[in-house]
């Protein structure tokens, strides 16, 4: 008997500790047999103390008492599929005449406490059926990308939700989108998860640095156009949107529009064109977009309205030309000029990590999602790369994008260094990569003996 207390003190302690550490594995190993048994067992006295039950038909209550039998009691939500994930459980309700999904949305939190799970979320899959998604753990302290995720042309996966699912940066779903964050807030690794994503895919890469390059030039290889100054920032954009007005004339010369042509084959942008006709659609990373935005006298003026110009026109209709614009940046407000709120009027997908001021969140969810705008200011400084996302349908999420050094990104960018597409209009900013590097220069004071 006390060889047995001792193994099972051993394995109890075992237990523990695989949890603290270890919490997937214990997820994996432990956790999600006694979640099942949990939810299983307190499924319908948690639905009824979360007033999630509907009283019986009328039809049953007319059966019991004919039949002499006890009067049947509440009605909570059918079960139709109860699924393990490596994160949690996904729980697919039925719902019962006279309940609504904005019911189980509202006792999301009152649900995470009677089953004893770390987070729940609920969404509406169609008329009736709702989706309860509950994560054991909290994926976000320690993000693990699943080893398979779904793979679709102009779709990357960046980043990881709280509910274990894996968010998805969809270009042709969501055409531009917005970035913000602060210094140290992780800005600079979700872009780097973006481009070495989309370094296996057959796209164009052109950057816009104004930091002399320091972000975006090692991933050179990968780059179809480098601009790290604005000057140089102006000119591609005017070959961008150059490119773009080219590429409607190919479409319009092919839409095919006959009355012996299905609807199907017309063609309205880039990807109704056959292959051999498509044009390499083209993803524009603005690594710091106050820069291109600032200005000191009139010279730089004209070029800043000159900048904002182009890149409103490329939100507007780079979209069916392939043409993509990813804006980041440590401040987006409207006191960096006109034409702002215009180019964020066209970025509908927006993510921002922890913020400095209340003002940067508000240009970011303000108009799509107020709940967003205190969530993203609560991020705390700790917690690098932790980030809400959301659209402008007003839906949002917190994510977080696993950790890519510069090393990786930079192997990945090199690996697929043969897919870098020369493109004419971008061809005179394309990025020199000498043989050898140049010299560097040195910053620190002459030393005395120089002197």
């Amino acid at each position: 008997m006390t060889g047995f207390t001792v193994s099972l003190v051993l394995v109890v302690a075992a237990v523990g500790l695989l949890r603290w550490r270890r919490p997937a594995w214990y997820w994996l190993t432990f956790g999600v047999t006694l979640a099942l048994v949990r939810v299983l067992v307190r499924y319908g006295s948690v639905m009824d103390a979360c007033g999630l039950t509907v009283p019986p038909a009328r039809w049953r209550l007319a059966l019991a008492r004919a039949a002499n039998r006890p009067i049947p009691g509440p009605r909570a939500p059918r079960i139709l599929r109860l699924r393990p994930t490596r994160t949690g459980l996904v729980l697919r309700l039925k719902l019962r005449p006279g309940q609504d999904a904005f019911d189980v949305a509202a006792a999301s939190d009152r649900l995470r406490h009677s089953f004893a799970m770390y987070g729940v979320t609920s969404r509406e899959l169609r008329s009736g059926v709702v989706e309860v998604r509950m994560t054991g753990y909290d994926v976000l302290k320690r993000v693990q990308m699943p080893a398979k995720t779904e793979t679709r042309p102009m779709q990357v996966p960046v980043a990881l939700r709280q509910d274990g699912s894996v968010h998805y940066r969809d270009y042709r779903a969501i055409p531009h989108a917005l970035t913000l964050g602060a210094t140290e807030s992780g800005k600079s690794v979700y872009q780097r998860n973006l481009v070495a994503g989309l370094a296996p895919m057959d796209v164009a890469l052109v950057g816009i640095d104004c930091k002399q390059g320091v972000e975006l030039f090692p991933l050179a290889r990968r780059f179809s156009a480098l601009a790290d100054d604005p000057d140089t920032a102006a000119d591609v954009l005017d070959a961008l949107v150059v490119r773009m007005e080219r590429t409607y004339q190919v479409i319009r010369a092919q839409q095919r529009i006959t009355a012996d042509v299905p609807d199907a084959e017309i063609a309205a942008d880039i990807w109704d064109l056959p292959d051999h006709l498509r044009p390499v659609p083209v993803v524009v990373l603005v690594d710091e977009v106050a820069e291109l935005a600032l200005y000191a006298n009139k010279e730089e003026e004209k070029r800043r309205d000159r900048i904002i110009t182009a890149l409103v026109r490329l939100a507007q209709l780079g979209r069916a030309a392939g043409i993509y614009l990813e804006i980041c940046g440590q401040r987006f407000g409207s006191e960096l000029g006109k034409g702002i709120t215009m180019l964020r009027a066209q970025l509908t997908g927006r993510t921002a990590h922890r913020v400095n001021d209340e003002t940067s969140a508000n240009m970011a969810f303000g108009d799509i999602a107020p709940d967003a705008v205190l969530a993203a200011i609560q991020i705390p400084a700790e917690m690098r790369g932790l980030a809400i996302a959301g659209d402008s349908s007003g839906g949002w999420h917190r994510i977080r994008a696993p950790h890519t050094s510069l090393r990786q990104a930079v192997n990945i960018c090199n690996r697929h260094a043969d897919r870098t597409p020369e493109l004419p209009e971008l061809a005179p900013f394309r990025p020199a990569l000498s043989a050898s590097a140049a010299a560097p220069v040195s910053l620190a004071k002459a030393s005395s003996a120089a002197v």
